[in-house]
């Protein structure tokens, strides 16, 4: 395609030629263009403001809990979304994503278990429909019972 554009006010002329392949006739367009933008506020910041273990009775032998209090700036999140990976943030392990409905202040609490005791890097997404903001974290469990 080629072609020649101006802007004049808040319209685009746009003027283009496209060469037809089947019968080498050329096609000319020419119009206005115009169109809004709606500018979003979106989720601008996320934070991990605490983490705490839960603590469970001796007869539980299921995996260790974790929960995450968690802010953000900005718009508020309809979804979130935890990837626990490995150390390096390299390999994932799990990804567990739920909606969520938040309302006047953005401050929730992400409960995870984990299966077994290690080292771990968590990543929690807030998203909503036009942005998602991210924040990690190294967390080391110490596995299903309390020590």
């Amino acid at each position: 395609t080629t072609g020649a554009s101006s802007i004049s006010d808040s319209s685009t002329t746009l003027e283009s030629m496209e060469d037809n392949p089947d019968g080498g006739c050329h096609i000319y367009r020419n119009g206005d263009y115009r169109n809004g933008i709606s500018v979003v506020e979106g989720i601008l910041e996320v934070n991990i403001i605490q983490m705490t273990s839960i603590q469970m009775t001796e007869s539980h032998t299921e995996n260790a809990l974790v929960d995450f209090v968690v802010t953000c700036q900005g718009s508020l999140p309809t979804d979130v979304c935890t990837v626990v990976s490995d150390p390096t943030c390299q390999v994932s392990k799990s990804v567990v994503c739920d909606p969520i409905v938040v309302t006047d202040e953005c401050l929730l609490t992400v409960r995870r278990a984990f299966e077994e005791p290690g080292t771990y890097c968590i990543n929690i997404t807030l998203g909503d429909d036009t942005s998602q903001a991210l924040a990690s974290a190294l967390i080391s469990v110490n596995g299903g019972k309390p020590t």
